[in-house]
């Protein structure tokens, strides 16, 4: 049985976030594998077979994968390309580029869920800063799910960061969501809004904290892929996931190899 709170958002009991933690880490190590993996010369299709074959592995199954028609295991998105690129080996992996790898899989009926922007070789600064800002603003917002705030704590925790940063765009359309028995469960999380808004957080929830931030508009638009989002101005994107969950010694970052206990303790300090 999956209980439920008043707002219909899956609430887990501790036994269940054991096993949110080990999809996690079939995410993370995943991840991990990929982000040591990116050089200049591969195509996203490469990293794809990776990505699959370390899942499998682990005994898991990608989510993404057959996942309302999408047809790889991870989301390559590459420089303006925002979310949902579908990899392929037509291009390849440039010095100066940047890609983000959205990654999940499903172990023991569980998801786990998380994504990376990686620097292709040597980047801009520029691009350097973009990336160093959005897995921050992620930080930020994740330091946010503890009992008892709300959830658009943590969206105006991640736009405040940002915004103290300078001039970057938020795409508005696009945010974080629910985790459990689904890939994609209530509630949906916005990265921008006011505080003290929304469902009180409560011990037992799964959050997936994703911000995309791009070098200059949050205007975006599909490409004919039905998939693919990029910016409207060309500019380059980042974007950084982590699955969280609420805990009442804090968050516990499910999707980090070491659970978020290093990043975490440096923004108490």
């Amino acid at each position: 049985m999956f209980k439920r709170n008043r707002h219909g958002i899956q609430i887990k009991s501790p036994e269940q976030l054991e096993k949110m933690r080990a999809a996690g880490l079939v995410v993370g190590r995943t991840l991990d594998l990929l982000k040591r993996s990116v050089q200049p010369g591969m195509t996203p299709l490469d990293l794809d077979v990776i990505a699959e074959k370390a899942i499998r592995d682990e005994g898991a199954i990608p989510s993404f994968k057959g996942y309302q028609g999408f047809p790889a295991t991870i989301c390559a998105s590459v420089n303006d390309e925002v979310v949902h690129g579908i990899p392929t080996g037509a291009r390849e992996l440039r010095e100066g580029d940047i890609i983000s790898i959205d990654c999940g899989a499903i172990l023991e009926g569980w998801h786990g869920d998380s994504a990376v922007t990686v620097p292709v070789g040597e980047v801009d600064p520029k691009l350097t800063e973009l990336m160093r800002i959005t897995e921050e603003s992620m930080w930020r917002g994740i330091a946010a799910l503890t009992p008892g705030r709300h959830l658009s704590d943590i969206g105006y925790e991640v736009e405040r960061y940002i915004r103290s940063q300078g001039r970057f765009g938020i795409p508005p359309e696009y945010g974080g969501h629910g985790i459990g028995t689904e890939m994609h469960m209530d509630p949906w999380i916005a990265n921008h809004g006011k505080p003290g808004r929304g469902p009180v957080l409560e011990e037992g929830m799964c959050l997936a904290i994703e911000p995309m931030v791009n070098l200059g508009t949050e205007r975006t638009r599909v490409l004919t892929d039905d998939w693919t989002v990029v910016t409207i101005d060309g500019k380059q994107s980042a974007h950084f996931e982590h699955s969280v969950a609420v805990t009442h010694n804090g968050p516990w970052v499910l999707t980090a190899l070491d659970a978020g206990k290093e990043r975490l303790a440096q923004l108490q300090n």
